[in-house]
């Protein structure tokens, strides 16, 4: 084989490495594929219709509960969170809508404090 070692440290067979990354490869292209699938059968269930109300808000509450948790600490603390709540709740209150508010909200607040406090 040309590439016999290719930079691989000594005792490692390349056709295993490549063997393992295959199957590595395939498990997780199956694993990201399954939801999709699964979904098909379970267009007409009430669950699936419920989640796909209520998950924007549970995102939004799991967001915010993470940032009040842990942002004091950070670059900002307080006035950062406080204006990144403000601004995403004024967009949310604005648009409706609530991927926009989350996507713009939580870029405002990494604006914030990684580049303004």
């Amino acid at each position: 084989m040309i590439l016999a070692s290719a930079g691989l440290p000594e005792g490692v067979d390349l056709g295993a490495t490549i063997w393992i990354l295959a199957v590595i490869f395939l498990v997780t292209v199956a694993l990201r594929a399954l939801p999709f699938a699964a979904l098909r059968f379970m267009r007409e269930s009430n669950l699936v219709a419920w989640l796909g109300l209520a998950m924007p808000a549970g995102v939004m509450t799991i967001l915010v509960v993470y940032a009040l948790a842990g942002g004091m600490g950070a670059p900002g603390g307080a006035w950062a969170l406080g204006l990144g709540l403000a601004f995403t709740v004024a967009l949310h209150l604005w648009k409706r809508s609530a991927s926009l508010s989350i996507l713009l909200g939580t870029l405002f607040y990494l604006v914030l404090v990684n580049w303004v406090f």
